[in-house]
């Protein structure tokens, strides 16, 4: 049996100027009882740089990836749960939406896809290495925190964004659930396809086959989550053509069953997406837009 945990999380919305390359800037203080450790998975989402004063996370990939003792981790954009271990911890996260990344990280997306990196060891995060060392000061001051971010962001935001207007348009169709099929990416789009291909490979992480299919299994997930009296039969999304397909999925993104995964302990994602969907207005990364999520607006 896991430990007591208390929880508090916090979403903050960037200001306008920086809202098209983030989803959120968020905090999560975590008080572990008895000196213990929790553990909980991180389901498939865009690259995100996690800052932690206090415990520092173990953690995997399903296809073996890991990390540990590192107070800056780096999570490239996912398709795989992460497995993570941690004790009594505060955790800035700030997340890359697509056009994000290929803003501040000059290197391609899918060379990090299911990569968990330290950020102060590896050099394409050396431009972040200064706000992790500086973030936290002697004392828990989370305004003060977040206007350092904010700030070292905010100075860093200027230029434009090699092909932006083609990132935001694969963006914005990727997550319309009404998108199933790589040709409708495309069409929506308005691109070729080679080109979309190239475009997902530097920004998005995985082909556009992939990115469909996680949004998909992620709309079906985050419903679950939300509300698990609707049984997974009732959580499917309609693109799935049967529950075999889900399950499927759902062995492939989570490395394990829907039943499997409904049964484990949520001490911290499940507390995390909750308070995502009531301030953000989605509870997963994956299912904000071009422009973050539509409750930060």
């Amino acid at each position: 049996m896991s430990p007591e945990c208390e929880v508090h999380v916090r979403f903050c919305p960037p200001p306008p100027e920086l809202r098209r390359y983030f989803t959120t800037f968020y905090l999560v203080e975590a008080t572990v009882a008895d000196g213990g450790v929790i553990s909980d998975y991180l389901l498939p989402e865009w690259a995100n740089l996690r800052i932690h004063a206090g415990s520092r996370p173990e953690a995997a990939t399903l296809s073996g990836a890991a990390i540990a003792g590192t107070a800056f981790p780096v999570t490239g954009p996912s398709s795989q749960a992460v497995r993570f271990t941690i004790g009594s911890t505060r955790m800035w996260g700030i997340g890359l939406l697509p056009l994000g990344w290929a803003k501040f990280v000059a290197a391609p997306a899918a060379d990090f896809a299911d990569g968990l990196l330290d950020g102060f060891a590896h050099p394409a995060f050396a431009d972040f290495r200064a706000l992790a060392d500086t973030l936290f000061g002697e004392a828990p001051d989370p305004e003060a925190e977040l206007a350092r971010i904010t700030k070292y962001f905010r100075e860093r935001a200027d230029g434009l964004v090699p092909e932006e207007p083609r990132i935001v348009a694969i963006h914005a169709a990727l997550v319309d659930p009404e998108t199933a099929a790589v040709a409708q990416l495309v069409e929506r789009a308005g691109i070729s396809q080679r080109t979309v291909e190239r475009i997902c490979r530097r920004a998005f992480g995985f082909p556009p086959k992939k990115l469909l299919r996680r949004q998909r299994f992620m709309r079906s997930l985050s419903q679950f989550m939300l509300d698990p009296s609707l049984k997974w039969i009732g959580a499917i999304d309609g693109h799935y053509h049967d529950q075999a397909q889900f399950v499927r999925d759902c062995r492939q993104f989570m490395g394990m069953t829907p039943s499997q995964y409904a049964a484990l302990p949520k001490p911290l994602i499940g507390a995390i997406m909750r308070e995502r969907d009531r301030m953000a207005g989605s509870a997963a990364q994956t299912l904000d837009g071009p422009e973050g999520p539509s409750g930060s607006r």
